[in-house]
């Protein structure tokens, strides 16, 4: 009887969920409409979080330096999705593929930092990183089996992976 009552659940959860990425591509289209960009929007479920992507070529605004534009534009597009459901929403929003780059890029820089705080024993300081950055290095360091911690005040906020 339970587990049915779970996969219920679950089926709920993935509903609301593809709900949020409807929403936010409803938003999102529109501004693309106001900015006259062109864009392909694609949408997902990714874990618990709806995932929505900006697809296009001439796209590099909407990311901005360090991806400022983008994560202003993930905010925006969460209150959106906020203002009609009532509901705090995660959804993560990329354009062109940036955060999936990122990702990636900041995968291999935790595995370089765990392998120099294995080989020095000393902790080591990376600079300052959003709140998804940070995320992406703390899981990488704990794959690695290492430990790290936040340190510092946004927007400076930094991770530092400690040694065994």
């Amino acid at each position: 009887m339970h587990s049915h009552e779970a996969i219920d659940s679950g089926s709920a959860r993935i509903k609301q969920l593809e709900a949020e990425g409807d929403i936010a591509a409803d938003y999102l289209e529109e501004l693309l409409d106001i900015a006259d960009l062109d864009g392909d929007l694609d949408m997902d479920v990714e874990g618990d979080r709806a995932a929505v992507s900006i697809v296009g070529a001439d796209l590099a605004q909407l990311i901005g330096r360090d991806g400022e534009v983008l994560d202003a534009l993930q905010e925006l597009t969460r209150l959106a999705v906020y203002r009609e459901t009532g509901e705090r929403s995660r959804l993560m929003l990329d354009v062109s593929g940036y955060r999936a780059g990122r990702r990636a890029e900041l995968t291999t820089l935790a595995e370089e930092t765990v392998a120099k705080v294995k080989e020095t024993g000393s902790p080591v300081s990376l600079t300052p990183m959003s709140p998804f950055e940070r995320k992406v290095v703390h899981d990488a360091v704990a794959a690695a089996g290492l430990t790290s911690s936040s340190e510092g005040v946004e927007p400076r906020r930094y991770v530092v992976v400690e040694p065994v």
